[in-house]
Parts: structure tokens; C-alpha cells; sequence
């Protein structure tokens, strides 16, 4: 009603939803803003339209893909995109290919993604939100900051009943709480921004490397690691796919100033020997029996593993999603897969001289009983 050039377009993943959703909700917030009569609101076509200028709130589900391509406003351009349920989308690609058609012939957009956050740290939209972008604000709400009289009496009965009796599901549901599945590797990782004033101060700075493959990206990743107090701070990385070995050579050498070692991954010692020649310091991870065992079970035993999720997404992500290994039964097994793990590779390989000398100290109780 202030932009005379705005449009808006609410979309559910599954068209069928809308009227009874997105629909029903934007006329109760017309209502309650007590401007229906400046409002035309039609179901075939389903959109409301301001009667003032002509300008348009339409609705479309991202199972008719070709709706949402020929969309197009008599006047002014589509400023608002609502993704609502958000998480029922099939990811970000989706979400994207939708953005492209429609954020079109303006200056500014306001994107809208609205939804539950499923149980999961494995689901998409969960990894999608650990990317941190300057242009992005994340508002979490749950029914205690809504009016009571929203909600209705049962609804609160409802949620104290469940937190009663389910703890873990009440946070989901109601709290809007990432519980996990109970298949996640590390439940010691805190996100958060790792300062330059941090950085400058660390003693013991580690730095490892896992090579990619035709479909796998390769990642260097650089670290500190705090021996006393049991963390690491992870605070750079690169992480790409078909990167050729001089411009990861020129990545390293404009990072790594003081050409300290970098240990890779020992599988690709014709990658290792070119770095070398290209003048980073590169030496191949050491590997031995249950050596990703041990390797995986020292980062779960340290106290926390800090990650800056703005200087390392991927790492982010990686470290927040990682499961265990499933059967065909669904259920989880005591087995570390071998997916999207490049970061966490990465990591056991900077760390490999740290976790021999712990790796050591374990098999000198077992077999000494020397604590």
C-alpha cells in the first residue's frame, strides 16, 4: 500500500494448499490492518488485488512450475516473495530456479521463508540457515511471544501437556527446535564468529587439506587447536570443486604467509608432490589401521569444536549435519559415513600429530593400566 510499484506472490510447494493457507491468512492480516474495503479479493483467479492502484498479491504452488515463469504484473514488479512452509520445498535449487522468475525488473526485494524447522540438522533448510549472508535476518518465534487470544486455551494445554510428557518433541514442535534424530556425530560444535583478536593470540595453528574428485569438492581448512582447554577454532576455508592445483597453491600461499606445513590427504601423492613444487609445504597424512576410528572419536571427545560459520559455511555445515552410517532398517548404526565429510577429513588430517600423540597416551592405559 506505500510502494505503487509493489507486487507480491505467496507460494506453497503443493498449489492445493494455498487457498485454505497463504490465502486465508494475508485476508485476516488485511482485516486486522481494517482495510478489506480497499481490497478485491477473487478465488479463479486466486488473487487480491488494491482496488486504489491495480497492484496485485498473487498465489501459486511450485508443483505447477510453469505458472510461476509467465507470471507478470500490469505495473510495477513482484517486491514481495513469500515461501511459506518453506521446508517442504525440495531445496535451495528449487528455491532458487522461483526467485529467478520472479525477481525481475525492480531495485529491491523482500524474500519471505517461513516454516517449522524440521527435527533434523540433516534437513536442507537447516543447512541453509548456518549460511550466513549481510543481506539475511533470521527471526525465531514460538507460541509464547504470540497474544494468548491467538492461540485459544487447548493450544497451551496442549503444548504444557507435551512438554510434560515429551520434552525433546514439545522443543521441536513448539519451540521451533533443531532435536536432532539422534544419529549426529558431534554435539560439541558452537557457531559463532572467531575474532581477529582471537586469531592473532593462537599459539598452535594446524592446517590440512582433503583432495576432490570429479563430483567431490576439495577442502583446505585452517585451525587452532587449544590443547589445555580440549577446543579447536576453525576460522578459514576453501572449499570448491574442480579447483586446479595453481590457484589452490596461490589460495594456500596467500593464507598460509609463513609456509607452514599443510598435511593431505596421503591417497594423492602426485597432487602433493606438485603443491610442493608450486612452493606449499605439503607431506602426506600419516594413515594407519582405525586410523578415521580414532581420528572421528578424538574430535567427539574434545570439549567443543568452534566454527566461524561466516569464514566457513561448508565446515558449518558439515560438522552440524554429519550422522552416523544407516542400515536398511533405517535405524543407526556405530559406523562413520563417507558422505559430505571433506571438512571433517580436512580437520583429522591438520590435527593427525595431536591425535598420534593422544591415540599414544590411550593405548598406553590400555595396555599399562599408566594414567
Amino acid at each position: 500500500m506505500k510502494d505503487p510499484q509493489a507486487n507480491a506472490c505467496a507460494l506453497r510447494k503443493v498449489g492445493t494448499y494455498l487457498r485454505d493457507s497463504v490465502y486465508s491468512q494475508i485476508l485476516w492480516a488485511i482485516d486486522a490492518l481494517g482495510v478489506r474495503e480497499e481490497f478485491k479479493a477473487t478465488v479463479s483467479p486466486m488473487e487480491i488485488i488494491y482496488k486504489k492502484t491495480g497492484q496485485k498479491i498473487i498465489f501459486r504452488g511450485a508443483d505447477n512450475p510453469s505458472k510461476i515463469k509467465s507470471t507478470k504484473f500490469q505495473a510495477g514488479y513482484c517486491k514481495f516473495i513469500w515461501f511459506e512452509e518453506c521446508d517442504q520445498f525440495s531445496g535451495m535449487e528449487e528455491v532458487r530456479n522461483i526467485n529467478q522468475s520472479l525477481m525481475r525488473g525492480g531495485d529491491r526485494f523482500n524474500v519471505f521463508y517461513s516454516y517449522n524447522p524440521p527435527k533434523s540438522v540433516h534437513s536442507w533448510i537447516n543447512s541453509e540457515i548456518l549460511m550466513k549472508r549481510k543481506d539475511r535476518m533470521i527471526l525465531h518465534t514460538n507460541y509464547r511471544d504470540m497474544p494468548k487470544e491467538w492461540l485459544g486455551k487447548q493450544f497451551i494445554l496442549e503444548a504444557r501437556h507435551l512438554k510434560r510428557t515429551n520434552l525433546k518433541k514439545y522443543e521441536n514442535e513448539y519451540l521451533g527446535l533443531v532435536t536432532g534424530t539422534g544419529g549426529e556425530v558431534f554435539s560439541n560444535v558452537t557457531l559463532r564468529k572467531i575474532t581477529d583478536a582471537e586469531i592473532e593470540s593462537f599459539e598452535y595453528i594446524k592446517r590440512g587439506l582433503d583432495f576432490g574428485y570429479a563430483t567431490d569438492p576439495l577442502h583446505y581448512t585452517v585451525l587452532a587447536y587449544d590443547r589445555k582447554r580440549r577446543k579447536i577454532y576453525i576460522f578459514y576455508e576453501i572449499h570448491e570443486r574442480g579447483l586446479k592445483l595453481i590457484s589452490l597453491a596461490d589460495g594456500i600461499k596467500a593464507e598460509n604467509i609463513n609456509n607452514d606445513p599443510v598435511c593431505a590427504d596421503s591417497s594423492e601423492p602426485r597432487s602433493i608432490s606438485e603443491l610442493f613444487e608450486m612452493g606449499v609445504l605439503a607431506r602426506g597424512a600419516k594413515k594407519g589401521p582405525d586410523s578415521v576410528y580414532y581420528g572421528m572419536k578424538f574430535l567427539q571427545d574434545l570439549d567443543e569444536v568452534i566454527i566461524d560459520p561466516e569464514k566457513c559455511p561448508n565446515t558449518a555445515r558439515e560438522f552440524r549435519t554429519y550422522e552416523y552410517e544407516k542400515g536398511k532398517d533405517g535405524k543407526f548404526r556405530a559406523s562413520f559415513s563417507d558422505r559430505n565429510n571433506h571438512s571433517i577429513d580436512a580437520v583429522r588430517y591438520a590435527l593427525e600429530d595431536s591425535m598420534r600423540v593422544n591415540m599414544g597416551k590411550v593405548l598406553c592405559i590400555r595396555k599399562y593400566g599408566i594414567y
